[in-house]
């Protein structure tokens, strides 16, 4: 009796052991359960002494590592690395882009040039460059303080910047981190003006500005330079180029993207909405309308008649649609929408006649001929799917196309027949 009650004690114990070791220790699907590695960014405490008192380095061509925004001047292309820099190429063949050189910035985001003068932003300074000789460039004026810096501290001289980091989690979901913010590459929209604007090539006193993306947050109107960051509309005289002076700033509300200029007017793509300003009186645009809808990341171009504009799901606007929006802005004071179309995942776009190009992130590149702005979708002309697509700026002399693996350039001469000229890769892939 006493030996059967001590083997059931012992499987009893055995069991209860055994039961133990399942709660306790992960089963082996668990242990196998896989690591994802993200690119983040994190808050980095900077003197602002450090990079004023630091010398702006003019550095030979570099490969492109993580390219942000693309503006053209002239002959030249410009492609930023946000927080770095801006790469300069000699674009005279399309087919054949030349890599000059390599202006280093940090901080720097966006760009705009005016008569050889090129704009940029480092960190919450404003920067003009003389590029007349593209192998001979010279900084000429810094303008101190004139972006926001949410945690600036006056009396220590510190404000916070963000450093690019590799991260490991378990979430194949996360595309940005809690204790940081997205990654320049994982949503653009620092990423997120005029592609083929009317008054691109053309300023005040016959100053001659360049053309930008759709994404961009620096334009030239009028003699002045506008910038756009979360909250703001920011006003600069340029009318003497070497020499930009800040004037005013404009609280537009929350979410702000984009800007874009069309013959005296400003439109500001939001989160939640287009804004449109009349800059008749450059140096005191005036609110004119916002036509809203709902929360998505939100760039537009715009024609005499239209306003084109895309709605995109992302990193900052997780709930938004995935559309392309048309407005009758013949009456700017009242701009209506016609019609809505459904995209995979609309991005950047550029307008050039009736024909409208528009990046559908890793879904490719669409153009549409969009004559008759009720039958978008039945006017699709092509659709290339083997390259990621963020922005685009219609040029004179190709289609310009940006995305995290590059940037390539097209023939557009027929417009329902895209033909590649080139493809700058990015150096790690």
């Amino acid at each position: 009796m006493k030996t059967h009650l001590q083997k059931k004690f012992r499987l009893t114990m055995q069991l209860m052991l055994s039961l133990m070791l399942v709660l306790v220790f992960p089963s082996c699907e668990d242990q196998l359960e896989s690591t994802y590695t993200y690119q983040t960014q994190v808050p980095v405490f900077l003197q602002v002494n450090s990079f004023r008192e630091a010398d702006i380095i003019i550095e030979p061509a570099k490969p492109l590592d993580n390219p942000g925004k693309i503006y053209i001047f002239g002959d030249y292309l410009f492609i930023s690395e946000p927080g770095k820099g801006i790469h300069i190429l000699d674009n005279s063949n399309p087919a054949s882009p030349r890599n000059l050189n390599f202006i280093n910035i940090p901080g720097t985001g966006d760009m705009a040039i005016n008569d050889n003068i090129l704009y940029a932003d480092n960190y919450v300074d404003l920067l003009a460059f003389d590029i007349s000789d593209p192998q001979d460039i010279e900084m000429v004026k810094r303008e101190e303080d004139v972006f926001p810096n949410m945690y600036s501290n006056e009396e220590t001289g510190t404000i916070v910047t963000y450093k690019d980091t590799l991260i490991s989690s378990t979430d194949p979901h996360m595309t940005w981190s809690s204790w940081g913010r997205p990654a320049f590459r994982s949503d653009f929209m620092t990423m997120e003006s005029a592609a083929f604007s009317s008054d691109a090539g053309r300023g005040s006193g016959g100053q001659s500005y360049g053309q930008g993306g759709s994404m961009a947050r620096f334009t030239l109107l009028g003699g002045h330079l506008y910038t756009v960051d979360d909250y703001d509309l920011r006003v600069f005289s340029v009318e003497e180029p070497t020499d930009p002076q800040y004037l005013k700033n404009i609280n537009l509300g929350w979410g702000i993207e984009t800007i874009f200029p069309f013959k005296g007017k400003l439109f500001i793509g939001s989160m939640t909405g287009m804004h449109i300003y009349d800059a008749s009186n450059p140096s005191d645009p005036q609110k004119m309308a916002v036509y809203e809808h709902v929360t998505s990341c939100d760039p537009v171009v715009v024609n005499d008649d239209y306003a084109f504009v895309t709605l995109r799901s992302g990193a900052l606007c997780r709930m938004g649609a995935n559309e392309l929006h048309v407005l009758d802005i013949k009456d700017l004071y009242n701009p209506q929408l016609i019609k809505s179309y459904p995209m995979d995942n609309p991005h950047g776009l550029g307008l050039s006649g009736d024909y409208l190009y528009l990046a559908e992130g890793e879904h490719g590149l669409k153009s549409f001929n969009v004559a008759d702005v009720l039958e978008i979708s039945d006017n699709l002309l092509e659709h290339l799917r083997d390259f990621t697509a963020i922005d685009i700026i219609p040029g004179p002399k190709s289609l310009i196309v940006i995305g995290p693996d590059g940037v390539c350039q097209f023939d557009y001469s027929d417009p329902e027949k895209l033909k590649k000229l080139s493809c700058i890769n990015v150096s790690f892939r």
